[in-house]
């Protein structure tokens, strides 16, 4: 079987930003998998697929991870990697979690990129945002249930000053809401969200490596998941959803019915 080929080979003196998933290699896409094995410097994330870098035996592997609380390459210096790599001639994918859109800093990345007059293009990857509720058998949106999604860093605490986020608006947006990076802060978190309108047994749902073979999920209330995630050692990654679909139980639920309405 062929596919068609939206990655063609890499450019000497170019970085391609790769979408690398959740974390199984697995999840990765073709066009993704193609450029790995093409590349010749390879800057990862410590949540990108590391596997998939066995298949690039010949290139230089520059591990530029965050890891909270611990090792913490500045994202500058990632910036200067890249732009390094690319003027030396070399073919640069810079492989990372997720999506490289979705709280991945590849806007950043490209732009920094851009203004070295180094060209930049993207592979798109499947978000664990999205991924990690699906793997859960938590669907974001469900007819008669929800209509949409929102999806936030929790990263920096509720009332910090870096903070651009309004919880409470959060709270009554009526969609199901996705937290990434929330973990350190998911009491006060939770504890907003309440303040805003969302009741205290409001169904929650926290994923923990999600697609890995570890994979678990912890279901519990807003008013509870504090203490819930406390007490089985719940430490980052992990991605909250916070709404009815979290409590939701595709294997012992009716389908809704069909409405003439629907398309």
């Amino acid at each position: 079987m062929t596919f068609p080929r939206y990655a063609p080979d890499l450019v000497p003196g170019t970085v391609t930003l790769v979408g690398g998933g959740p974390g199984d290699p697995g999840l990765l896409t073709l066009a993704g998998f193609e450029a790995v094995r093409q590349a010749d410097v390879i800057l990862y994330d410590r949540l990108a697929p590391t596997a998939v870098l066995d298949e690039a035996p010949g290139a230089q592997k520059i591990r530029v991870g965050k890891v909270p609380g611990g090792e913490y390459v500045p994202q500058e210096r990632i910036n200067e990697l890249l732009v390094a790599h690319a003027r030396a001639g070399e073919r640069v994918v810079r492989l990372k979690g997720g999506d490289s859109f979705v709280f991945g800093r590849g806007g950043e990345e490209w732009q920094a990129c851009a203004a070295a007059g180094v060209p930049v293009r993207i592979i798109p990857g499947v978000t664990s945002s999205v991924a990690g509720p699906e793997l859960a058998g938590i669907p974001l949106t469900h007819r008669h249930m929800v209509q949409g999604f929102t999806v936030v860093s929790g990263h920096v605490a509720p009332g910090d000053s870096r903070s651009e986020l309004d919880w409470g608006q959060l709270a009554r947006c009526g969609t199901t809401l996705v937290i990434l990076m929330g973990v350190a802060h998911i009491q006060q978190i939770s504890a907003d969200l309440m303040a805003g309108g969302l009741t205290a047994d409001t169904p929650v749902a926290v994923i923990r490596q999600a697609s890995l073979p570890d994979q678990s999920v912890l279901t519990s209330t807003l008013a509870e998941v504090a203490d819930a995630m406390a007490r089985s050692g719940v430490r980052p990654p992990a991605i909250t959803v916070v709404g009815d679909v979290a409590g939701l139980d595709l294997d012992h639920t009716e389908a809704a019915d069909r409405t003439p309405s629907d398309h």
